[in-house]
């Protein structure tokens, strides 16, 4: 079903870089053709040179992206692969691992099943953030987790109305807003109170970060929804709009930030075997079934 087939990921040690030689003799001992990150040619100096591409040319021309790593290479990824009709799984060589669920380990007999078709499709959406100023877009950006506004100095309170498809909700003195998508809800979002939404809705949630009221509590809404935020010309310092903890997009006082759902999407897939219930059970050390 998949015939080319991409690697991608930047190891952070030796047992991942070992994880990509593995899969990548594993497949081609198979007969797919196997693309390579660019970004891993200094790391893996024995493979072709042939192999390499960056990841525009992955998202164009492979069926299938593998990524090795933790959620935060899943997440890098994301953002350039949602443009493409790929497909995309992760091996988990990380630490939570919301994302990334094949085990290093033993992949060998769970990614064949994959190979041969039996899979399940788990497309997840994405965020478009912008930066608009004096009418015009300074700058924007793709968060698959999500968007966060904040300082960017510590502890720092900032000033800021927030509009929903253009109607005036609420207006907040706070550390911040993060801004997440239900593949968001068990990570930034999470650790800063807020709920735990199914990955297959269609919604957001805002959460405020330590708000200067004890009123202030998350909101879910819609996912077709425009979210802009007014941010106030009184703030004394400069702020940013984080997404995935990745990228940051500069932000002045008296700007406007937009945030709203993505075209695109991100062609998640994962074994038969997976269960989402059962990650939040292992990832949050949830109870286990009483009979």
């Amino acid at each position: 079903m998949f015939h080319i087939i991409a690697l991608i990921g930047r190891p952070r040690n030796a047992d991942a870089l070992q994880t990509h030689h593995s899969l990548y003799h594993w497949l081609t001992e198979k007969g797919h053709q196997v693309l390579v990150d660019q970004r891993l040619q200094d790391e893996l100096l024995d493979l072709p040179v042939s192999c390499f591409c960056d990841l525009l040319s992955i998202g164009q021309n492979a069926e299938l992206a593998i990524v090795v790593g933790g959620d935060g290479n899943m997440l890098g990824a994301a953002r350039v692969l949602s443009r493409f009709n790929i497909s995309v799984i992760g091996v988990n060589r990380g630490n939570l691992g919301f994302l990334t669920d094949l085990d290093p380990e033993g992949f060998e007999a769970e990614l064949e099943r994959v190979l041969a078709g039996e899979f399940i499709r788990d497309p997840r959406f994405l965020l478009e953030a912008e930066v608009h100023r004096h009418g015009q877009v300074k700058s924007h950006n793709a968060a698959l987790n999500e968007a966060v506004i904040h300082s960017g100095k510590v502890a720092n309170m900032i000033e800021f109305e927030v509009y929903i498809d253009g109607v005036f909700a609420f207006s907040q003195r706070s550390d911040g807003l993060i801004i997440a998508t239900p593949t968001g809800s068990t990570a930034y979002s999470l650790s800063g109170g807020g709920p735990i939404l199914s990955s297959s809705l269609s919604a957001i949630t805002l959460v405020p970060m330590f708000p200067h009221t004890l009123s202030s509590r998350p909101l879910v809404i819609d996912a077709n929804k425009r979210i802009t935020l007014h941010v106030s010309p009184e703030n004394q310092v400069d702020l940013e709009v984080s997404c995935d903890g990745q990228i940051s997009l500069p932000v002045t006082p008296g700007d406007e930030i937009h945030i709203y759902q993505s075209p695109n999407q991100l062609q998640l897939i994962h074994p038969k075997s997976y269960s989402y219930y059962e990650v939040l059970r292992q990832k949050l050390g949830w109870a286990s079934r009483l009979f």
